[in-house]
């Protein structure tokens, strides 16, 4: 498998293109600003393109749709859409494949009710839910409990190895794993929810106090 991260502008958005290197059958994650960087690398390592995916609708996500949408042909999915090549909903443990791969969805709302993130062998795209070191805004308690029962209930039951793929450089590093974050961002670190929203309430003086940018 290759997982290829590009930094596509906005406020420090990355794009992904993942294939399946046998096969060369790829699919693109978050096009974002600059799906054209995407296309091209695509087309200069022989990969073709079957899958385009939103990790959810916020338009830093999704702007770059209509551009790559007219360059592939392909309709890009987010949670809800019904792919036109299979058929198959976006929903929680829908399947798609990928020359031998499998793409798996997780639904994982908090940040949005429609935020999804995908598994594809050891890596895990997160969309805005899950950084490096930190977690997806939320912007009421709801919100907060969906991301708590998201983060807890399906991320944090992936195996320790699954590398972590944000959807902005935001965190300490581009890339984690699932084990790292188990083990040092602070609010999976919480013993429960009513200690996670009371972090998420201060993060900008547990920053300050702890040197985070």
């Amino acid at each position: 498998m290759i997982v290829e991260q590009f930094r596509t502008g906005g406020d420090r958005n990355f794009g992904y293109l993942v294939a399946d290197e046998a096969s060369g059958e790829a699919m693109v994650i978050d096009a974002s600003f600059n799906p054209e960087m995407i296309v091209r690398f695509a087309a200069e390592h022989g990969f073709d393109i079957r899958y385009i995916f939103s990790t959810h609708g916020h338009d830093d996500h999704t702007n770059g749709n209509d551009a790559i949408r007219h360059m592939t042909g392909i309709t890009p999915l987010l949670y809800g859409d019904t792919c036109l090549r299979n058929g198959v909903r976006v929903e929680d443990g829908a399947l798609f494949l990928l020359g031998a791969l499998e793409a798996r969805i997780l639904h994982t709302p908090g940040h949005t009710k429609d935020s999804i993130s995908i598994c594809i062998g050891d890596a895990l795209f997160t969309g805005d839910i899950l950084f490096t070191g930190k977690v997806g805004g939320t912007g009421t308690e709801e919100q907060a409990f969906m991301e708590y029962q998201s983060l807890q209930d399906k991320i944090m039951l992936l195996a320790d190895t699954t590398k972590v793929y944000p959807g902005h450089d935001y965190g300490l590093s581009p890339v984690s794993s699932i084990g790292h974050e188990r083990l040092h961002n602070p609010f999976l670190l919480q013993k429960d929810f009513n200690a996670f929203l009371l972090l998420k309430q201060n993060w900008a003086a547990y920053k300050k106090t702890h040197g985070i940018a």
